[in-house]
């Protein structure tokens, strides 16, 4: 299957009947592209909210909503999911009422309280996989719908964010290997070995490519969006910024992890392994080349791109030995994961531990975590800083080019930026400067200036 291309096409690009047209286009382009991963119908004009964020509202009946201070009850949320795929398969042409028959009976299924929200929420995919497949049968591209459950994707009981079991790469090589024509796959899912449906973290579609890419030896995994490809920055703040052309699989995950939301940060680990390549292509502009992504690249810049993350809690403590002693580090860790919270850095010093924190995950658990670390482990000081923006320069010509961190402080210097944090990668091909969010958008076009223009 090596000269084979996987295809994942994210919720843009499978919002409408337009954009699925579109997607059939790109395949009839290429004959090699012969495994289709879909997502859920994204926004369009029509929506305000996502339809998976529609179906996990209706799983904690209406109650999702309220964290981002709307008040949606399920009852709307279920007309609007409805809604959604009637318009999709009449616009489309297609028999679908089964299709709608069977996605009712989904949502009024019982299933017990810690796995409804995973099983409701996998629904957008399952379904609009079978809408594009039966859309490219009408077209006249043999196709055939293929489920999590009926290639053997297994996965962990960890449901939210789940992980593939490795028994399932032969599983779905064995699958794979008898379809006739192009193999339409719902992605974001797998089950667990118990049959229950167990969610990827959001955004897992980019996974369960990477996983059926690892699987069957691809030649390619191309990834479709609604953006030219990987940027140097956010070019919403800066709109002379370009496409990367070329990253290495170590650039994208550090990228990825530092704030770049354009791919998702697990979906590269295998397809790494198998040194198979990674494109990021925009559904609506082919055109654009996109960004390529693999093992090796001779760079010819020092920083590739400079990531960005927002509203990062920075937890500060001071106890002897405490940087020096795993234990401590472990436990104290520990303690954050039992509260549900991201961490992102946690730079040592022989006496003093500082460890950098998602700032939304800690809202109602600030003073229960103080008590707890106060409690646990006696720190002679500890501080909370709040609303820290993160910048995180990537390059591997950073490691032969010496003087990439001063150019940067320098640049900062001359707007009267205060750095906070500043940290570097232990393979030395980034670096992370910290400061209020208040700074972050005149730092990023500072450092842009001084770092890639």
């Amino acid at each position: 299957m090596k000269s084979q291309i996987v295809c994942k096409f994210g919720g843009t690009s499978v919002a409408n009947a337009a954009q699925i047209n579109k997607v059939k286009d790109i395949i009839l382009q290429n004959k090699e592209r012969q495994y289709v991963v879909v997502s859920a119908p994204g926004k369009d004009s029509s929506d305000t909210e996502k339809l998976t964020d529609h179906l996990i509202n209706i799983a904690t009946d209406g109650r999702h909503f309220r964290s981002q201070s709307k008040e949606i009850d399920a009852q709307k949320s279920y007309k609007h999911v409805i809604e959604k795929f009637q318009r999709l398969i009449a616009d489309l042409g297609i028999e679908g009422k089964d299709i709608i028959k069977n996605l009712e009976k989904d949502i009024k299924k019982p299933i017990p309280e810690g796995k409804k929200k995973d099983f409701l929420a996998s629904r957008g995919e399952r379904y609009n996989a079978e809408i594009v497949c039966r859309y490219f049968n009408k077209q006249g591209i043999l196709s055939e719908l293929v489920l999590p459950e009926d290639m053997g994707l297994v996965v962990s009981e960890n449901f939210s964010n789940a992980s593939v079991i490795p028994v399932s790469y032969r599983n779905i090589r064995e699958k794979l290997s008898t379809v006739e024509g192009v193999s339409v796959i719902p992605g974001f899912y797998g089950m667990t070995a118990k049959g229950d449906v167990a969610v990827f973290s959001r955004g897992g579609s980019d996974l369960t490519g990477g996983e059926i890419a690892y699987a069957i030896e691809a030649a390619l995994y191309e990834n479709w969006t609604d953006t030219d490809g990987i940027y140097q920055v956010d070019p919403r703040l800066i709109p002379e910024a370009k496409v990367i052309s070329r990253l290495t699989y170590k650039e994208i995950r550090l990228l990825s992890s530092k704030g770049f939301d354009v791919f998702h940060y697990d979906a590269m680990v295998n397809c790494k392994k198998r040194n198979i390549p990674i494109k990021i292509r925009n559904t609506n502009n082919l055109a654009s080349e996109g960004t390529l992504i693999v093992s090796e690249r001779v760079p010819e810049e020092v920083v590739v791109g400079i990531a960005r993350k927002d509203n990062i809690a920075y937890l500060y403590i001071e106890r002897d030995g405490a940087g020096e002693s795993i234990s401590f580090v472990h436990d104290l860790l520990s303690v954050i994961k039992d509260y549900g919270i991201e961490t992102y850095h946690y730079p040592t010093d022989r006496d003093d531990i500082a460890i950098l924190l998602n700032q939304d995950d800690m809202v109602g658990f600030a003073k229960d975590i103080k008590e707890t670390i106060e409690k646990e482990f006696n720190p002679d000081t500890l501080e909370f800083s709040y609303n820290i923006s993160i910048l995180s320069p990537v390059g591997i010509g950073m490691k032969n080019h010496p003087g990439v961190i001063a150019e940067a402080a320098t640049a900062l210097k001359e707007q009267n930026i205060n750095i906070d944090i500043i940290n570097q990668g232990p393979a030395q091909i980034s670096f992370h400067f910290g400061f209020q969010n208040y700074y972050a958008d005149s730092a990023l076009k500072a450092m842009y200036k001084t770092l890639i223009k």
